[in-house]
């Protein structure tokens, strides 16, 4: 999930972004049959704990870079549901994310973030495509769910959590409820003070909050689907709650990579 802070839109601007894939033509195309998220099922099992990620242990796996290299060898406009195409991409979007990190790129400063979500090119159906376009141009533009926003992952502490699964195409609906209630209903994240109506929330509603209304008509009628408290969400349909947003928490989400470790980049 690039997620930005208004400064970053002045670098976005003056930089450019890569050109967002709307033709794939992979060198070595696997049969529609063959893809799989076994591997990045495997890594996130083994090496995620409650959203803590091990980098070290993942740069010791070596399964990571298999994975990433065989996105470049599938044409996902082939794929059959959208329900298929939305798990290629998320999974794709947290694998290239993890990536970034053992790669030893950092979104911790503003000129970081630049180089993690716009710098960096990744490689999928024999195209280029950066996390910043697969974010906006991708996942938002061609599926408008809002859910992706907390299913997909930029190695921050104020991300969603990297859940130890992968996303599937047939568990899909019910994976994107579970993280959507998982990250609202954490209180880290967003804070509701019943006694004076405010909603103390994760900037992800104030960076997405056009997404999030035109799915439910404002932001807070849309967390009010996934608040555990029956009352609290009636309470959120209601005019008088005012809204405030938490600090985004670039900080790494895990383990910093041992050569960035050593370096005191985190």
């Amino acid at each position: 999930m690039s997620r930005w802070i208004g400064a970053i839109l002045l670098v976005v601007i003056l930089a450019g972004c890569s050109s967002t894939p709307r033709t794939f033509q992979p060198a070595d195309p696997i049969a529609l049959d063959r893809v799989s998220h076994r591997a990045w099922d495997q890594i996130v099992q083994a090496h995620v704990r409650d959203g803590q990620v091990d980098y070290p242990a993942i740069q010791a796996d070596g399964t990571l870079d298999g994975y990433v290299h065989e996105r470049n060898r599938i044409d996902p406009s082939t794929l059959l549901r959208r329900q298929d195409q939305l798990a290629f991409w998320i999974n794709a979007y947290n694998a290239f994310a993890v990536k970034g990190i053992v790669d030893h790129y950092s979104p911790m400063t503003l000129w970081g973030r630049y180089r993690y979500f716009i710098g960096r090119d990744y490689h999928v159906g024999g195209t280029t495509i950066n996390l910043y376009d697969l974010e906006r141009q991708v996942l938002i533009e061609q599926f408008h769910e809002p859910l992706i926003h907390f299913a997909i992952v930029c190695a921050s502490t104020s991300c969603p959590k990297l859940q130890p699964w992968a996303y599937q195409p047939d568990q899909l609906d019910r994976q994107l409820d579970r993280v959507a209630r998982a990250f609202i209903n954490d209180p880290t994240r967003n804070r509701f003070d019943r006694t004076q109506k405010v909603a103390v929330l994760s900037m992800i509603f104030q960076w997405f909050e056009k997404d999030f209304a035109d799915a439910a008509g404002s932001v807070l009628a849309y967390i009010a689907r996934y608040v555990d408290d029956s009352e609290l969400a009636k309470e959120l349909v209601q005019p008088g709650y005012r809204i405030e947003y938490l600090d985004y928490d670039w900080s790494l989400n895990g383990i910093p990579p041992k050569e960035m470790a050593r370096a005191g980049t985190f």
